[in-house]
């Protein structure tokens, strides 16, 4: 029989009310669908569309947004 839960503070709170032993082994796997989507997936629709940008912008972008020297 499968139960469904969530996390609370830590826990495993069951949903719905089950009769399980005392001592009973258990088996928890987090379900994918739930899983939070990572930074990349979260900007993958505004990855790489600014165009023009200088070469070293990766490097220096403190110098180029705000002004700081360039290192």
């Amino acid at each position: 029989m499968t139960y469904r839960g969530h996390v609370e503070n830590g826990l495993v709170v069951l949903d719905e009310p089950a009769s399980l032993p005392e001592g009973a082994r258990v088996r928890v796997e987090p379900e994918e669908s739930e899983r939070e989507p990572t930074l990349a997936e979260r900007l993958k629709d505004v990855v790489g569309i600014i165009e023009g940008l200088p070469p070293d912008f990766a490097e220096q972008h403190d110098h180029y947004i705000h002004g700081t020297p360039k290192r």
